[in-house]
């Protein structure tokens, strides 16, 4: 059986006038009096954007589809992927974006959130974008939100307007674009993508999508548009009708990834016996088999790279260059994604935030320290809208003992609190700091030559790689 993807090869050129004129406004708020003929400096772009955090998010498509307007339409520029999905969904984008960069294709991936700065959240070619670029595309979206009356933009609306201005005006070909949160409202929605990606549907961000998995999906479903094809990777067993019947509404085939069963499946070959080590896979699909593929990477990631590799058949609409994707994935690096910082004693971190991801990671740790008496001890530090005490279940049957921090973030669960829930699970009254370099330095001492992994949140992953990278 084969498909065929409804995507034809490369990109419309759209060359609009780019919007070049840029106003500097207070990072505090909104100053329509205020223009300066420069763009603004990457510091005074990082201050707009920290400032516009304090507007939230907003459940609407209005703001960031003026925006589009005001800037000239650069949603309409290229050829979309875009994915959403409650875990997986930045390294399948990563994946996504590499594999078409090495078919040639002049492609662009937008992530979120950043390790260490935002200018990480734009990538083409694989490298970030420059400070320079940055700070000329948020400079762009600032000015169109200046023109703009009602309420200031968010700091996502900004910031996905300024990706899209610059994708255009870098002339990019195929964006890549990674939802925030959910899908029916996220400022990536302003496109009409060529590709809808759902990596799978789980319990998270209750407060905003829903209480069931099945409302959960239902606003990860609308992605899912006319003249889309829609990827639903293996996380998406118990949302199947609900996205089926989404896409049944609007017209759009769909490719399911499965490890068994699936119109794409993928076989792993060898799995890393060491933190850093290699996993080696084999991705089967209607148009092609993809063998000996290798990636820096625990084996959690195969099921990501099926669905990157049906993402990529399903855009380019062909069977794709085995050599390519060899080189492609070889290449890979995933920041905060079980990344090893340190060889000896080994410190590794991981942005599980949920208690599917962290499930996820309990099965890492299990192949990358396969002696069940010679496992590391967790720096953990977890938000305080997240389930905690799911995210201790799923990690205290392969881990030496935990100690809990707090990170910088001002939603991070203090380190006392966390404590308490380690405890009820566990039984073990657990180690504790707020102050993070001190808590690794008593997960260090406790983990000896087995080490560390940081993880229960990208903040504090993020906070642990500053510590080393």
């Amino acid at each position: 059986m084969r498909y065929t993807a409804s995507v034809s090869l490369g990109c419309d050129t759209v060359k609009e006038a780019a919007v070049r004129g840029v106003s500097l406004r207070a990072a505090s708020g909104r100053d329509h009096n205020r223009h300066m003929a420069r763009a603004l400096t990457y510091a005074e772009a990082v201050a707009a954007l920290t400032g516009a955090l304090r507007f939230g998010t907003n459940p609407s498509l209005d703001k960031i589809r003026a925006l589009c307007e005001l800037l000239g339409h650069p949603e309409r520029a290229c050829r979309w992927v875009q994915v959403t999905g409650t875990n997986g969904k930045t390294s399948v984008t990563r994946m996504t974006a590499a594999v078409l960069s090495a078919h040639g294709v002049r492609t662009a991936a937008y992530t979120s959130p950043h390790l260490a700065e935002y200018r990480e959240r734009i990538e083409v070619g694989g490298e970030p974008v420059s400070e320079a670029d940055f700070a000329r595309a948020v400079s762009a979206a600032l000015d169109a939100d200046a023109a703009l009356d009602g309420e200031p933009a968010t700091e996502f609306e900004l910031l996905t307007a300024a990706g899209l201005w610059l994708m255009r005006d870098l002339g990019v070909e195929w964006g890549v674009l990674e939802v925030g949160m959910g899908g029916r409202w996220d400022a990536t929605s302003v496109v009409e993508p060529q590709v809808a990606v759902i990596t799978g549907v789980a319990l998270d961000h209750m407060r905003h999508l829903g209480g069931t998995v099945e409302e959960i999906a239902e606003d990860k479903a609308q992605i899912i548009k006319p003249g889309s094809l829609a990827v639903l990777g293996p996380g998406t067993d118990a949302a199947d009708a609900v996205l089926a019947a989404r896409a049944g509404e609007v017209g759009a085939p769909i490719v399911r990834v499965r490890e068994d069963g699936g119109l794409v499946a993928w076989d792993v070959v060898a799995v890393p016996d060491r933190p850093g080590g290699p996993t080696r896979l084999d991705v089967l699909s209607p148009l092609a088999g993809y063998t000996g593929i290798e990636l820096t990477a625990p084996s959690y990631q195969a099921p990501n790279a099926g669905v990157a590799l049906a993402a990529c058949e399903a855009a380019l609409g062909r069977a794709l260059d085995r050599g390519a994707v060899r080189a492609a994935f070889a290449s890979l690096r995933f920041p905060g994604r079980f990344e090893l910082l340190r060889e000896s004693p080994q410190l590794v971190i991981d942005g599980a935030h949920n208690p599917e991801a962290a499930l996820v990671l309990a099965v890492a740790i299990a192949e990358a320290w396969p002696d069940p008496q010679r496992r590391p001890a967790v720096l953990l530090g977890v938000l305080d809208d997240k389930d905690a005490e799911g995210i201790v279940r799923a990690l205290a049957p392969v881990v030496t003992a935990f100690v809990c921090t707090r990170s910088a973030s001002s939603r991070a669960l203090p380190s006392a609190d966390l404590a308490a829930v380690v405890e009820r699970v566990t039984g073990t009254p657990p180690k504790a700091d707020d102050d993070l370099r001190a808590a690794l330095a008593l997960a260090e001492d406790i983990g000896g030559g087995a080490g560390v992994v940081a993880t229960g949140s990208l903040t504090v992953a993020g906070e642990v790689r500053a510590l080393f990278c």
